[in-house]
């Protein structure tokens, strides 16, 4: 695209070959012819680019220095264009090349993760010991709890004739539980009666009694 013919200045857009997905960098480049050119170098910058990093732009205005100084003396600008296409190329494949290692490394890392999760962490004598030391002094620690417990239990029991002393109403309960349920106890003491009083026949003195015979009377 020209943009002026006193001093002749003109565009050139400059993309690369596909990349991975179709992917491609661009450039477009202005020159601008001095008025001794080709037997001096024109001025050459760059005016857009498309995925494209600082890095990159740095390379491509070296190269075309470059490029310029090696052809002094001669028509350049499509010696310059193939050199700063080739150069886009050479990105691309780059960017290709770092993403196919970023995704290898993620890949590297999964795996590691993975591993890490399954088969944990590989024992040695020192972690081992450490862990021992540790797993010992919390079960103690569980132990002495267990044993300040069972102490302070023992201590607060108390035995019946401790609850009786302390409560004198106990020998009653029994009773009270029953009238509380609507059972009145009532006791007829005619029924206990002296034991004198009681005609029991001794079976010895039954002159029909024989311990063996069991048909007996």
């Amino acid at each position: 695209t020209v943009l002026s013919e006193k001093p002749t200045t003109f565009t050139i857009t400059v993309t690369s070959e596909a990349g991975e997905n179709d992917e491609t960098v661009q450039t477009t480049l202005k020159f601008t012819y001095r008025e001794k050119y080709p037997d001096e170098t024109p001025l050459s910058e760059i005016v857009s680019q498309d995925n494209l990093d600082d890095n990159d732009i740095t390379d491509i205005i070296k190269l075309l220095e470059q490029q310029a100084e090696e052809n002094l003396g001669m028509v350049m600008i499509f010696t310059l264009v193939s050199a700063v296409q080739e150069k886009l190329n050479e990105i691309v494949d780059q960017i290709k090349t770092r993403r196919e290692e970023e995704k290898k490394q993620k890949e590297r890392e999964a795996e590691e993760e993975e591993k890490q999760r399954f088969h944990g962490t590989p024992v040695t004598i020192e972690n081992f010991l450490n862990w021992k030391a540790k797993f010992d002094a919390e079960l103690l620690e569980i132990k002495r709890k267990k044993m300040k417990e069972e102490e302070q239990a023992g201590k607060n029991k108390l035995s019946g004739k401790q609850l009786f002393e302390m409560d004198h109403n106990l020998d009653t309960s029994d009773i009270q539980f029953l009238e509380d349920a609507g059972n009145n106890v009532e006791v007829d003491e005619s029924l206990f009666q002296e034991m004198d009083d009681l005609e029991l026949e001794d079976e010895e003195d039954d002159p029909d009694y024989n311990p063996v015979n069991l048909d007996s009377d």
